[in-house]
């Protein structure tokens, strides 16, 4: 968030007069430092209140975790076997089409948002704008204008059973996201390996001590609630088709997080990545949509998450 100062280039002269000068300039450099200080103090309490909040949220969260773990009906390793879902062997079956419709975004990357564009909390880990992400599907909720521009993706991400989160995941060359951990345990991450940088043994992810190499055609199953860490040291992009579904566990398991999920997606944080997505579309989005002219996309984008 940009801090206006309100100090002009006239004022920034003043603080070169003599004394005399300085005290008949004093009013307004004390009505212009109150302004100041007011708005520094509601965006200082602004901040505080989201800080809270959050913190709050991912403490109701992961303090679900080891009761999530017990009613889990898959392993609950850090790192699971790809054959864990059945659903993994279709996206490795079809990973050239996916690879062929990220390849079409990315013709147009510039268009693409940066992560903490559509999650403001991701500028903790990824400041820069060398994290872009392409949403097909965000918080259980269907992109009409992703799925619109990726059919084919879409058509295998709609036959992915409790599917929560699916987007396009690009890191710039020499990208590194800090270590990290997701909010609840009750989710299993996916990657499908898109483009992978030649010199792969340069392009990992650690999770909980365990370094993982990404393979173009091949997913890989991670717990992201354990600390997790990537790094991109080559001078190449790497794509991977991100997805977030709900783990498989008991019915009581399920129901609760049911009831936390629907408070979740109530809560500010939500509703601001929602409308910050909406904003991307109505601009730079419509016009990805006119750059890459599929011939399946019909009538114009459609709103997201609506």
């Amino acid at each position: 968030m940009c801090i206006d100062l309100h100090i002009e280039p006239a004022e920034v002269r003043v603080l070169r007069w003599n004394v005399g000068e300085r005290a008949l300039a004093q009013p307004l450099l004390s009505v212009r430092t109150g302004v100041t200080r007011r708005r520094w103090s509601m965006q200082g309490l602004e901040r505080l209140k989201r800080k809270v909040v959050g913190k709050i949220g991912e403490r109701i969260f992961r303090g679900t975790d080891e009761l999530f773990e017990r009613a889990s009906r898959i392993e609950t390793d850090a790192l699971p076997d790809r054959d864990t879902f059945a659903w993994t062997a279709r996206l490795e079956r079809d990973w050239l089409d996916i690879q062929r419709e990220a390849d079409e975004l990315l013709a147009h990357r510039s268009l693409l948002p940066t992560f903490q564009e559509i999650s403001r909390d991701q500028t903790r880990i990824s400041p820069d704008d060398r994290w872009r992400v392409f949403f097909l599907y965000g918080f259980g909720m269907r992109s009409e204008l992703g799925c619109a521009l990726c059919p084919e993706t879409a058509a295998v991400l709609d036959r992915i059973p409790d599917l929560e989160t699916a987007f396009f995941s690009v890191l710039a060359p020499g990208k590194h996201v800090p270590r990290h951990r997701g909010v609840s345990r009750a989710y299993v991450r996916c990657h499908l390996g898109l483009r992978v940088p030649a010199a792969a043994e340069q392009c990992r992810m650690e999770v909980d001590g365990r370094e993982v190499h990404w393979r173009e055609g091949e997913t890989v199953l991670f717990d992201d609630t354990r600390p997790h860490e990537v790094w991109n040291d080559t001078d190449e992009e790497r794509v991977v088709l991100l997805i977030d579904v709900r783990r498989p566990m008991s019915p009581r398991a399920r129901a609760l997080l049911g009831g936390m999920r629907a408070v979740f997606l109530r809560s500010r944080y939500i509703r601001e990545a929602i409308g910050n997505q909406r904003r991307w579309e109505a601009t730079r989005g419509r016009s990805l949509a006119r750059a890459v002219r599929h011939p399946r996309q019909g009538g114009g984008p459609t709103p997201i998450l609506g």
